[in-house]
């Protein structure tokens, strides 16, 4: 059985462009609303409202869980998919 195997520079790229924003509002459609120039959404863990992105690091954060997600986390966790899953996904968006 091969393995799928992803450049350094690919991943890099599917981290950092394709906004967290887009993949929570358009791809994975999680609930979410503006509040205080941020977008706030219902974190896949905990359920609570209690997080935000960040657009400089592309990162979404649960304050209640502690946890960072970034674009391929949240793909993985929202869709129970796989890394390899996750990024094929994504691809489709760049």
């Amino acid at each position: 059985m091969q393995r799928e195997r992803f450049s350094r520079s690919e991943l890099f790229e599917i981290r950092n462009r394709i906004a967290i924003d887009k993949v929570i509002e358009h791809i994975v459609e999680l609930p979410c609303k503006i509040r205080d120039g941020h977008l706030r959404f219902i974190c896949p863990l905990c359920s609570e409202f209690n997080t935000a992105t960040n657009s400089k690091t592309n990162l979404a954060r649960c304050f209640r869980c502690e946890r960072n997600f970034n674009p391929i986390d949240m793909i993985m966790l929202v869709e129970g998919v796989g890394f390899v899953e996750a990024v094929k996904s994504l691809k489709e968006h760049l």
